[in-house]
């Protein structure tokens, strides 16, 4: 009967058949008249219907029967008070329960409320039970409220009406009630109270529903169980959960008070699940923009693939922010690579498309196309089963043909593949806790102003950020950290890579990448690449180093700037060209900036360079390429100059290299000073009517000698026996077979000694 805050108190008030010395006619106070010398009452032995009980013939209009013990008024605590009565003789007349306030100081609380509801006595010998609740809290189903001033009360009953009458009374029952006003004065509701069975088979959702609704801006418990909800579930209220719900995969559940991943992991009694329905609810809903991990670390032991949390979104362009946790890799099958080889046709009038695919249904969308003729980072971001498709994210620069190609799907911890548009997704304070099980996060074929901030990249199996079409667009990554999975093997037997773009517009800005095959593969123009740190070299005395940052498109109107790059070059391609070779329809090489970067390497060959361009076709040449104000230095170990033309597939047309700045570098360690333009210092020992300037080597890529910008005399120029002349010579440039040297004519014979600034390009 009590609950723990009035276990061993006694309320309950003896029988009348102890005595009646316990009950006042009156206020139930000590002194005041009691019914043991009433006239008017007496004991009845056995009744028929209440065994001993009191009977009284009522003499006045209101007739009391108080208890005078003192029952205690505690707050949280409530009361019911109640008694069965019924009429055996002459007036009818009504009863009621009352009481009688007291405070601390023994003086009656008035103004307060002190009856319960009056009910009329019709039949004779018909039992009538009355009863009231009493409580120092205002609450709905309470008759007496009395505040926390009353720290007890006498209890009882009250017959009222006309006199004359015979009452039989059988007792007076005080019980402790308070467990029924429990939820309210805890602020929460229980899901079962409203009908839910968490059976996991009978569709709960209503029950949820009118929980919401009723705890009017309280919270709501959901208690042990499994709850099975069906259909779309929005709760406005604060929940908890000790047991948990299960759904079908489309029905979305949104959490609008307590969104955020513990909440959804604790509902669905499975990190991997709940964070599943957690994004699920995220773009299912308007109501919230921000999924918080609330510093949690979420274990997956599968992808979290978007186009089957949300099946019936196929693009998302709202703002969406997910951040402040840990997503973690679980070994397991789900991570497993797959790889399949198919005879395919490519045709370059069709650049982005595969066709007569052998086994097309096979493969992913999404997967990486490796072959002959193919570039780095091109990727399925399509297919057309029935009719043996495959849209390719950049087309091949092979040429037409019908190869084998193989495909590899790597496994991402959240991937966007199936999704044909994202816009506005942030990932802020994320850990992707790749661990070499699986690669970061894959972007859909479309969308712009996804940004990566203050996000680390732990150890991906294959690949960071993947964009697999044009989702890249106005990419931003920026504060973040990528650690390869290839930390311990030489740099030529590096794999990963940590992002690759297609579209326009990336800014890349003080991240720090750390010994990736490449850092980033980059088609597309617009880039800003500032402040980064990315840094490929390895263990090995002479090693071999490899690009970090390759750029596929020839024009690429972009800055490079104050990063500090570190055993790794710079490689400029066209590898993601249909028609590789020069036409004259399009821009070459050029736009590029390079501007207050630190270059560094250690320990590696000579022969190795940081600013490398390798042309896919012939024909090409540079037409705006700056290499201002950055500093060069080689340590343990020089190498021969900072920039090289890899010509393993053609050689650029040094004939038509134009506006090339390379100018206020630092160079250590390197054999040769390479500027645009160059000064030259000749002496002439021997008088000769023509001086001949050896091979110069300085000029950017060795490029051709296209012009002189001047000629100094540092010395008088004089003939044979000494005589001074004065005379300007004429310039011949392109000399040699390797058109890299120049001659001066003067007419005469003379000798002596010249500074020239010269060219390797000119303005047209």
């Amino acid at each position: 009967m009590n609950i723990a805050i009035t276990n061993g108190l006694l309320l309950m008030p003896p029988a009348f058949r102890a005595g009646l010395a316990a009950w006042s006619r009156s206020t139930g106070a000590p002194g005041t008249p009691t019914w043991a010398q009433a006239q008017n009452a007496a004991l009845v032995p056995a009744d028929q219907d209440f065994g001993a009980c009191l009977e009284i013939v009522k003499q006045q209009t209101t007739t009391s029967i108080r208890f005078m013990g003192e029952t205690p008024m505690i707050p949280g605590v409530y009361l019911r008070v109640s008694a069965r009565v019924k009429v055996v003789a002459g007036a009818l007349a009504s009863v009621r329960i009352a009481g009688w306030t007291g405070d601390a100081q023994r003086a009656e609380v008035t103004g307060l409320t002190t009856t319960g509801r009056t009910i009329a006595l019709q039949n004779y010998g018909e039992v009538v039970e009355v009863s009231a609740i009493v409580g120092v809290g205002s609450r709905a189903g309470v008759d007496m409220s009395w505040g926390v001033r009353p720290v007890y009360g006498h209890f009882g009953l009250d017959l009222v009406g006309a006199n004359g009458g015979a009452f039989r009374i059988e007792s007076v029952r005080i019980e402790d009630i308070t467990a029924a006003f429990v939820p309210s004065l805890l602020d929460w509701v229980d899901v079962r109270d409203f009908g839910a069975v968490g059976d996991g088979v009978t569709n709960d959702r209503s029950a949820f529903l009118a929980a919401d609704q009723a705890s009017r801006g309280g919270s709501v418990l959901v208690p042990e169980g499994n709850f099975f909800i069906s259909g779309d579930l929005s709760i406005s209220s604060r929940i908890r959960f000790r047991g948990r719900i299960t759904t079908p995969a489309a029905t979305r559940v949104a959490f609008l008070q307590s969104f955020d991943f513990p909440t959804y992991a604790d509902a669905f009694g499975d990190e991997t699940l709940g964070m599943q329905k957690a994004l699920q609810a995220l773009l299912g809903f308007t109501d919230h923009i921000s999924l918080d991990l609330r510093g949690r670390r979420v274990d997956l032991d599968g992808p979290l693939m978007m186009s089957e949390l949300a099946p019936n979104i196929t693009g998302f362009s709202n703002r969406r922010v997910i951040q402040n946790g840990s997503i973690q890799a679980k070994p397991g099958p789900n991570w497993d690579t797959g790889r399949w080889s198919s005879v395919a046709t490519y045709n370059p009038a069709n650049p982005d498309v595969l066709t007569n695919v052998a086994n097309v249904a096979a493969i992913e969308v999404g997967s990486r196309v490796v072959g002959n003729g193919v570039g780095r980072e091109v990727y399925v971001n399509a297919r057309n089963i029935a009719e043996r498709t495959l849209t390719l994210s950049q087309p091949l620069f092979g040429g037409p043909a019908t190869r084998t190609y193989t495909f590899e799907r790597y496994r991402y911890l959240i991937d966007f593949s199936g999704m044909s548009q994202m816009d506005r997704l942030n990932f802020a304070s994320i850990d992707f806790g790749c661990e070499s099980i699986a690669s970061g996060v894959m972007l859909c074929a479309k969308g712009e102003m996804i940004q990566f901030t203050d996000c680390y990249f732990t150890r991906p199996r294959d690949r960071g950020i993947t964009s697999i079409g044009r989702g890249c667009q106005d990419l931003l990554v920026d504060n973040c950290q990528f650690l390869s999975n290839d930390m311990s093997v030489p740099a030529q037997q590096r794999t990963t890579i940590a992002i690759n773009v297609n579209a326009n517009d990336t800014k890349i800005r003080n991240n720090r990448f750390v010994r990736f095959a490449h850092f980033m593969v980059a088609c597309g123009g617009g880039h800003i690449i500032s402040g980064n740190h990315w840094f490929q070299g390895d263990g090995s005395g002479e090693g071999l180093r490899f690009a970090g940052l390759v750029l596929t498109q020839p024009n690429v109107q972009t800055t490079v700037n104050g990063n500090y790059i570190d055993n790794a070059s710079i490689e400029w391609t066209n590898e993601h060209s249909a028609y590789p070779a020069f036409t004259g329809t399009e821009f070459s090489f050029g736009g590029l900036t390079l501007t207050g970067n630190t270059f560094l390497c250690s320990n590696t060959v000579p022969w190795f360079s940081w600013i490398v361009v390798k042309p896919y076709g012939p024909n090409h040449f540079i037409h705006g390429l700056n290499v201002v104000g950055n500093v060069f230095k080689a340590l343990y170990g020089s190498i021969t100059r900072i920039d090289r033309v890899d010509s393993s597939i053609a050689d650029l047309d040094y004939n038509n290299m134009r506006n090339l700045q390379f100018e206020a570098n630092t160079f250590n360690g390197i054999q040769t000073y390479v500027a645009n333009p160059l000064m030259i210092q000749h002496t002439q020992n021997t008088a000769a009517a023509t001086w001949t300037i050896p091979v110069i080597e300085g000029l950017p890529f060795q490029g051709w000698t296209k012009s002189v910008q001047s000629v100094v005399n540092e010395t008088a120029l004089t003939t044979s026996s000494g005589a001074r002349q004065d005379v300007a010579p004429v310039v011949n440039v392109q000399v040699g077979a390797s058109r890299r040297q120049i001659s001066l004519s003067y007419g005469t014979a003379l000798r002596g000694r010249v500074c020239l600034y010269v060219r390797m390009d000119r303005p047209q």
